[in-house]
């Protein structure tokens, strides 16, 4: 028999097995131990199950829970537990998975007809845990898309059969569990033995998932509340609902109709009418507000909205001027460092915050102020000879990261400040068991508008990603509940859109690249949108932050 040869990254050898040998029976045989149990391998920088057969030469390095891409198998393999479990329960009840929220992820119940109790979150979890102590394996197969659409008509995953009639292909692949027939757009674990943790708790009108920590597996992620973007995705929820696109499918449905238009006008329209609702909100209490902050995480939009906002601000009969935290940096040398002794501009101690405040009294005092920049290639302040000096109807508009820290304006009374958090939530899914991660959607627009503006490769940026989501997760995101107002900056057909724009840079990663594996899965997320061309989104668009074309003046 032909005999393959392979590298092991883990055990920095190389070694020759028969041809079809699977990863299984590879890390058995290399008896790979790792700090938790190796649930996949990335293989020629490509994320494959441990079902894996190998057939040509590859280089392997084996993963546990603790990876990043071990840690989406155990939610999609959980999230497919939940859904049998229902089936179980409740046969003609629909799971909806809705979103992510309080370091969980929230799901409804649809057609239960009644408010779901305590017994039911306990049954359910009963019956996942009897899933899990069982250790069934998932089962993987490639049958003819025909015989797969019946089955999703058959478990009632009408959405999902529209997605997969949708893509054209012959053969499908689906995964079965105890009998049910189900797919999850990623790989699984390798079968419900490898889950030893997660819970079940009510959480408004549904339950919440809680799920293991990234690293640390064996612990759950702390229970966080985030009432206000709750509230900020129940309204989006019922938009999507109203308009009949809470799929990607339903989505495709309009393009391959020629009526994607009618979806982009309506969606540029109600994100305006929300930015003119908070402009209302903020002229309302014109007369003690002073400052708007304005904060979000990375490609959230922020620059876009607050231009926007000044507008619609403009329009009420207000004078907003826009000033960026980011001019207000301390010199490079008073920079903090990280706990890798890297510069951490991300940091709130980065920000000279008692001369920003000085500034602001003094604004306040009717006072004129110089207003600072900074020069990043030197890594000093320096002198812009722009002054400012604030009249009865001029407002502030202060846009930076750092924007809902309760730090930043220790000297300024909060009747005088108006918060608003920005973030992309992305408001479709792709089927109604499968959520759309919000920062999947912001890697996006970060990447073409790397490559437009900034001249980086997609392999970059993906580089950077880690890093960013790190310093979001310590500086922002914390604070995005101290907000008056949250705004989604997403919009229904945004992803169809970048989807033209962000698929050839993604195709430039090359296979010997560790990146590579981060774009063959963006690839593979893209593929199910039908593309829609931006020739009719407006000039004054937030999506033309990241695309170009945009009226605005950056």
């Amino acid at each position: 028999m032909k005999e393959i040869d392979i590298y092991c990254v883990n055990t920095s050898t190389r070694h020759s097995y028969s041809l079809g040998t699977t990863l299984k029976e590879i890390s058995e045989d290399l008896n790979i131990q790792m700090e938790y149990p190796v649930c996949g391998a990335i293989v020629n920088n490509k994320l494959a199950e441990m079902s894996f057969g190998v057939v040509k030469p590859k280089t392997i390095e084996f993963i546990d829970l603790s990876h990043v891409d071990g840690q989406r198998m155990y939610i999609r393999s959980l999230f497919f537990i939940l859904f049998a479990a229902v089936k179980d329960l409740y046969p003609d009840i629909r799971l909806k998975v809705q979103h992510g929220i309080a370091k969980g992820y929230y799901c409804e119940l649809d057609g239960l007809g009644r408010q779901i109790s305590k017994s039911d979150i306990k049954a359910i979890k009963n019956k996942m845990k009897e899933y899990i102590e069982k250790d069934i394996p998932f089962i993987k197969k490639g049958l003819p898309t025909s015989e797969v659409i019946r089955i999703y008509q058959k478990e009632n995953l009408k959405d999902k059969a529209k997605l997969v009639e949708q893509q054209g292909k012959i053969y499908t692949d689906i995964y079965f569990l105890n009998g049910y027939g189900n797919y999850y757009y990623g790989h699984l674990l390798p079968s419900t033995g490898y889950i030893k943790l997660f819970d079940l708790i009510t959480y408004f009108d549904g339950i919440l998932l809680r799920v293991s920590k990234l690293k640390k597996p064996d612990k759950l992620y702390k229970y966080i509340t985030q009432n206000k973007l709750f509230e900020i995705y129940q309204e989006h929820k019922d938009w999507v609902e109203i308009l009949n696109v809470a799929t990607i499918g339903s989505l495709n449905e309009y393009t391959l109709k020629g009526k994607s238009g009618d979806i982009l006008k309506i969606s540029e329209a109600l994100q305006e009418k929300k930015v003119a609702e908070i402009a209302n909100m903020i002229t309302e209490k014109a007369k003690d507000v002073k400052v708007v902050l304005v904060a979000g995480p990375s490609a959230s939009g922020k620059t876009t909205f607050s231009k926007r906002l000044s507008v619609q601000l403009a329009v009420n009969g207000l004078h907003p001027f826009q000033i960026s935290l980011d001019d207000y940096f301390v010199d490079r040398e008073h920079t903090p460092k990280d706990e890798n002794g890297e510069y951490d501009f991300e940091a709130l101690k980065a920000i000279d915050i008692d001369f920003f405040n000085q500034q602001l009294n003094e604004l306040f005092q009717g006072k004129e102020v110089d207003l600072p920049g900074f020069d990043f290639a030197l890594g000093k302040r320096k002198i812009t000879g722009k002054k400012l000096k604030l009249n009865k109807d001029d407002i502030l508009i202060i846009e930076g990261i750092h924007g809902m820290n309760p730090e930043l304006l220790p000297q300024i009374d909060e009747k005088n400040v108006f918060k608003i958090f920005i973030s992309a939530l992305t408001q479709i899914s792709y089927d109604e068991q499968n959520h759309i991660s919000t920062a999947d959607n912001r890697l996006l627009r970060r990447m073409v508008r790397d490559s437009k503006y900034r001249g980086y490769k997609a392999t970059e940026t993906i580089q950077r990603w880690p890093l960013v989501k790190k310093g979001e997760e310590k500086n922002i995101f914390p604070y995005q509940e101290n907000a008056d107002v949250m705004f989604n900056s997403s919009t229904i057909y945004e992803l169809a859109v970048l989807k033209r724009f962000a698929e050839p840079l993604l195709k430039e990663v090359a296979e010997n690249q560790q990146e590579y594996r981060e774009a063959v899965r963006m690839l593979k997320f893209l593929s199910y949108f039908k593309p829609i061309d931006d020739s009719e989104i407006p000039p004054t668009s937030l999506l033309r932050e990241f695309l170009g074309g945009s009226s605005f003046a950056y």
